[in-house]
Parts: structure tokens; C-alpha cells; sequence
């Protein structure tokens, strides 16, 4: 069996330590990464939507990074969003900032009423690359 080692990027933000949980755990060779959302170092939701998103892409690439991985290695994507039909929009074009090549990952989208604050999150789970 393997065991579950905790993940975090270098500059971690406050969210961790205030609800107790770990940006990332890496059993064998995958990387379960947690929701990811548009946070400020300290916490606190970014209130413009798309420097929301992109920094929830930022905070998820450290995380990747933390662990040796890139978003190439993203196999499974979900997505929270607290207004889908009205977000779609200014999404897509940040999202294929960091996805921009073929094969995509595997993709849900959910439609949620609450999300501590924010209005965007991304949860993951990504191959890690193995070591020669």
C-alpha cells in the first residue's frame, strides 16, 4: 500500500492553515490536488472574476510544481463555478492559457451556490511523472 505524503507549493496562502487541509497528497504515482480558488496570499477571494480564475491557475500550477508535475500531466479536472452560464465566457480564454495543447484532460463542470466566498474552483488529479 502506499502512503499519502502531503504536497504544498513554496509560497502556501493562509487557506490551509485556516481549514486545515493540504494543497495537494501524493499516493504512488498520482497527485490528488485539492480545489483550488483565486486567493490572495492571505486568504481572501480576488474580487475581479477573471484575475479570480487566473489566479486559481497560478495557485495550481505551484501546486504542480511542488510535486514535479505540469499541466500536461492533468488527467482529471473539476470545476465549481457559482454562475456557469455568465462565467463560460471569460473563462475559456484563461483556461486555454494553460491548457493550449491536445490531448485536454478530462473535464466536469459543476454548477454550485456556494463557495466560501469565491466563484471559481478547480480541483485535480495529475500523473507524476516518474523519475529516470
Amino acid at each position: 500500500m502506499n502512503e499519502r505524503k502531503a504536497v504544498f507549493p513554496a509560497n502556501r496562502h493562509a487557506l490551509y492553515e485556516q481549514h486545515e487541509y493540504s494543497a495537494a497528497i501524493q499516493s504512488g504515482d498520482l497527485l490528488f490536488v485539492s480545489g483550488q480558488v483565486g486567493s490572495r496570499e492571505d486568504g481572501t477571494a480576488e474580487p475581479d472574476f477573471a484575475e479570480q480564475v487566473r489566479r486559481a491557475f497560478t495557485n495550481l500550477s505551484a501546486t504542480l510544481e511542488s510535486a514535479g508535475c505540469t499541466f500536461d500531466d492533468i488527467v482529471d479536472v473539476t470545476t465549481f463555478h457559482t454562475d456557469p452560464q455568465n462565467q463560460f465566457d471569460v473563462l475559456m480564454p484563461i483556461k486555454q492559457e494553460f491548457f493550449a495543447k491536445r490531448p485536454y484532460p478530462n473535464w466536469t463542470a459543476v454548477g454550485v451556490t456556494w463557495l466560501a466566498g469565491f466563484d471559481f474552483e478547480i480541483k485535480v488529479i495529475a500523473r507524476i511523472p516518474q523519475v529516470v
